[in-house]
């Protein structure tokens, strides 16, 4: 297993050169950053003046050797817009992102695998039939749709949740959080719900089918003919063999839910990472964007190492195959 996890370190720092390699590339593209830093006014000297203090006149390669060996150290340079540190600015925004994530993530868990149990179990009940229709407007509405939505019904309409914003926080060392105060979670409620709602329908239906799938196996109906209870081979067998897709599609979720964060920080106006991104668009603020999309990248990477190694966990036959491949080999 040691030299399994050493292998998919290896290919997850591939993956990450090649994803900064990308998004260095395309951000070259968007707009002369230099336009918004100096004016329209300025002479053709003090925009070459500027750019050679930016290293942007520099080639292509050096300015990338420079961006990753900064980046291996935590720097990512200065905010062209804020002329600020990007890693200060992540690690100012990066707490609201993922208590944000980890909220929506917990509400998808939550209610996604028991609603995905309840209707496997019971397919023909009406009440099945009733959470599967509702669990369409997840899939069916935009996220921005979602979120307008919520802002006019409780935040325009009955006034009991704020429209925008974090709420009041509380520092905590470098880490600032909402949790500790009541605006901080009334806050939180109306952007979680909107973000998890895709994902919480997709591990819906994605339990409920596997639940269907394993309850018309020939383990289960012998396990049933064995006198065993309900209770018993329904989650003791039937939902234990359903974990290896679910720790997939959970694994690959939580990112969704660090990347498309975006839209639902810029609809409520929630202080993340993802609204900061929007923002360094519209300037062209490369620093910023690269670094952003390397770190949902590290994200995403570092999920799914940990998604691999549960694996083994939950599934002995992965261990046998390994086992017997090594036989092979010797």
């Amino acid at each position: 297993m040691t030299a399994y996890i050493i292998q998919r370190v290896l290919q997850a720092v591939a993956v990450m050169v090649v994803v900064a390699l990308v998004s260095f590339m395309l951000f070259n593209f968007v707009g002369d950053p230099v336009d918004n830093m100096v004016g329209q006014e300025a002479s053709y000297e003090d925009r070459e003046a500027m750019r050679d203090q930016l290293g942007l006149n520099d080639p292509f390669l050096v300015q990338f050797v420079r961006f990753m060996g900064n980046a291996a150290q935590g720097e990512f340079g200065i905010s062209y817009r804020l002329q600020r540190p990007v890693a200060t600015l992540i690690s100012e925004r990066m707490p609201a992102t993922l208590e944000l994530v980890g909220a929506s993530a917990v509400l998808a868990l939550v209610f996604g695998i028991p609603l995905g149990i309840y209707t496997g179990i019971n397919r023909e009940s009406w009440v099945s039939r009733v959470i599967l229709t509702v669990s369409l407007v997840g899939v069916s509405l935009p996220t921005f749709v979602i979120g307008i939505l919520l802002i006019y019904i409780f935040a325009v309409i009955l006034g009991v949740l704020p429209s925008f914003g974090r709420g009041e926080v509380v520092q905590l060392g470098w880490w600032s959080t909402g949790f500790l105060t009541a605006s901080g979670w009334k806050a939180i409620i109306m952007p979680s719900v909107t973000l998890c709602l895709f994902q919480m329908t997709l591990i819906l239906r994605l339990v409920r089918s596997e639940m269907l799938e394993v309850m018309r196996t020939d383990y289960i109906k012998f396990a049933r003919a064995r006198g065993l209870t309900d209770r018993m081979v329904n989650f003791g067998h039937a939902f234990k063999n359903t974990l290896v897709p679910v720790i997939t599609i959970v694994g690959l979720n939580i990112g969704s839910l660090i990347a498309f964060s975006i839209i639902t920080e810029t609809v409520f106006q929630w202080p993340g990472m993802g609204f900061l991104f929007i923002q360094a668009v519209g300037f062209a603020d490369i620093p910023v964007m690269a670094a952003y999309l390397v770190l949902v990248a590290l994200f995403f990477v570092a999920i799914n190492l940990i998604v691999d190694i549960l694996y083994f966990v939950v599934d002995p036959r992965l261990r046998a195959d390994k086992a017997v491949a090594a036989g092979h080999q010797e």
